[in-house]
């Protein structure tokens, strides 16, 4: 198997029509691709990146060990093993202080997990959006984004290429926080995360979603 030169943009893959259109704030687009010597290697290398993106509970170990920590959870907010599901949460650990709002935690909930395959081509695609703490009886977006945020995980192939990508759109921080504290904490982690951490983040999980065992 031979491996293309992984590329930061290349066009958008939305074969299953989950990433939202773009209305305010940032786009962040951030991809990885592998062009292989087959189909038939590119569709072993598809079903591996497939379970690696349905098992949030490691992205880190995808991700590398220095960056956020993610944790499946349920409607009530209890540690759940994964694979992913419609209406899960991540409970996300990010380096640096955490939210009051989210009881040290960021926490976004998964709106839609689709799949398309039409023969030579074949994509997944998780999109989740800042929520509140579901262990907390307070309506408050309990994330550095705000709620009009989306990131839409994708693994995609197309014949023997395969491509994992993180789409962020309409990304603008959380400045609608009822503390102070975490007002500043998400305008200041919140601006970081738009120029540099999604950037870092997400092209670290998207190398490793289609990384060669």
């Amino acid at each position: 198997m031979t491996m293309a030169k992984k590329s930061e943009m290349m066009e958008e893959k939305n074969y299953t029509n989950v990433i939202p259109g773009q209305q305010e704030g940032q786009v962040i687009n951030t991809e990885s691709s592998v062009t292989t010597e087959n189909t038939h290697s590119a569709k072993k290398l598809f079903e591996t990146a497939k379970l690696r993106l349905l098992d949030v509970n490691n992205w880190q170990k995808q991700a590398g060990e220095a960056l956020a920590r993610f944790q499946l959870a349920d409607a009530a907010g209890n540690e759940i093993a994964g694979p992913v599901q419609e209406g899960c949460y991540f409970k996300i650990d990010v380096p640096g202080p955490g939210s009051n709002a989210g009881d040290g935690f960021d926490w976004v909930i998964v709106e839609k997990l689709e799949e398309y395959n039409s023969g030579e081509v074949e994509s997944l695609a998780l999109r989740v959006r800042p929520a509140s703490n579901p262990t907390s009886e307070k309506d408050e977006t309990a994330h550095f984004y705000s709620s009009d945020s989306t990131s839409t995980f994708t693994v995609t192939r197309e014949a023997n290429k395969v491509t994992a990508a993180v789409y962020d759109r309409n990304t603008k921080a959380n400045a609608e926080s009822e503390g102070i504290i975490d007002k500043i904490r998400n305008v200041l982690v919140g601006s970081v995360g738009i120029a540099t951490f999604s950037k870092i983040q997400w092209k670290s999980l998207t190398n490793g979603l289609i990384e060669q065992d």
